[in-house]
């Protein structure tokens, strides 16, 4: 008997652990169909592929966080500007190589700063992504808030081509970080070389990009923007510097600072930099236009120099706040107001034309003698109507057939 309660015991235990295998070891059928397959967005460091148009690399892309491990020179800029990360990769097809970095920036203002920054005046310009220029093997692009930085071994006619790959796949940033810096609208377009125009937020982007003024004298610690870009005029090239400053007063103590540095020439400290002392004093100019401080230097001639400052100018844009919507709730009370305000107003009316119109009849008839009101009047047209009925009543008792007729015989 207890060799038999044992045995079922043993049985039962068994059950029991095939049944929490089947349910904890393997799904069934019924799990098996409900599943769903979950597939993640490729990493937002994803930003160069493992291979493309025959390009194989030699290793997986490498996402680096440390602008002075990415670029060591020019570290400081890349900071400036809002580096997120970048992404390195090397690759081969046959005997070529192709070694390929790509900055990530906040948003597009220092894309395109970083981007400015790096290509030199002169490149030819490419048709990759957003802008692109070139210089022998290298080939420099920006698009949406990332910058691609690209050597070949040797370039070829195709390598345009596959570089456009890259940018038709790289990230496009949405809302406020789409949008190109202000600063650049300023600039006037007429006699605009091309390739030529630069965007700093910090002193290390403007001096690495040949910058007019020293750096400090800029403020860029007060939140100061510059573009900076050379014209062709006919009397020579000139240089426009635009600084937009947070508020008119800034801008108006720097105006006032910039002039004073231009006007002690040699003596000035620190002493100009090189695009200052290439130019011709005599066209030399500073302006200022609200938030926007703009100086003029170069070899063109004080007239046409002053002609280009003069198209700098600083526009306020304001921007009509919605206001909120009243509720159903609301026009209706406001409807029963009109109403009642319509009510109001026509009840005083009638009383004043009342007030008015009798008052001035009764002073009338006050006036000629009798009383204000003419309720007292006998003035009123009766028809005396006794006499005839009285008269008419005798005429049907002494002649009754005039009225009746004959009466019938027997």
């Amino acid at each position: 008997m207890k060799r038999r309660i044992g045995f079922l015991v043993l049985l039962a235990a068994l059950a029991g652990g095939q049944i929490v295998w089947s349910q904890t070891g393997q799904p069934s059928a019924a799990e098996k169909k409900a599943a769903t397959t979950l597939t993640l967005p490729p990493s937002p460091e994803a930003l160069l592929p493992d291979d493309f148009d025959g390009w194989v690399a030699s290793e997986p892309p490498k996402t680096v966080h440390d602008a002075t491990a990415l670029d060591p020179p020019n570290a400081a800029a890349l900071k400036e500007y809002g580096l997120n990360f970048g992404v390195v990769a090397n690759y081969k097809r046959e005997d070529e190589t192709l070694a390929i970095r790509a900055f990530r920036f906040t948003d597009e203002s220092g894309a395109y700063g970083a981007y400015s920054y790096y290509r030199q005046n002169g490149w030819p310009k490419e048709s990759i992504g957003t802008g692109a220029a070139s210089d022998n093997n290298r080939v420099l692009f920006w698009r949406g808030d990332t910058v691609v930085d690209a050597t070949f071994s040797h370039v070829g006619p195709m390598s345009a081509g596959e570089l456009r790959e890259i940018a038709d796949k790289l990230p496009i940033p949405r809302g406020n970080n789409d949008i190109a810096p202000p600063v650049l609208g300023y600039l006037p377009q007429a006699n605009l070389q091309g390739q030529t125009t630069h965007y700093a937020l910090g002193p290390a982007g403007y001096a690495g990009a040949d910058g007019v003024l020293p750096p400090g004298l800029v403020r860029f610690d007060l939140g100061a923007e510059t573009a900076t870009a050379n014209y062709s005029l006919a009397s020579g090239i000139a240089t426009l510097t635009v600084i937009e400053y947070p508020t008119p007063q800034i801008a108006e103590m720097q105006e006032s600072a910039i002039r004073a540095y231009i006007k002690a020439g040699s003596a000035a400290q620190p002493p100009w930099p090189k695009p200052l002392t290439d130019s011709d004093t005599a066209s030399l100019e500073v302006r200022r236009s609200g938030v926007l401080v703009a100086l003029v230097s170069g070899d063109a001639i004080p007239d046409e120099s002053h002609r280009l400052i003069e198209l700098v100018h600083f526009e306020v844009n304001l921007t009509a706040m919605g206001q909120p919507q009243a509720s159903e709730v609301q026009k209706t009370a406001r409807l029963l107001e009109g109403i009642a305000g319509i009510v109001i107003v026509g009840s005083l009316t009638a009383i004043l034309l009342g007030f008015f119109l009798g008052g001035g009849r009764a002073l009338y008839r006050v006036a000629r003698g009798k009383p204000a009101s003419s309720v007292f009047d006998e003035e009123f047209i009766h028809l005396d109507l006794r006499e005839e009925i009285v008269g008419l009543r005798e005429d049907l008792i002494e002649k009754p057939t005039a009225i009746h007729g004959p009466h019938p015989p027997g």
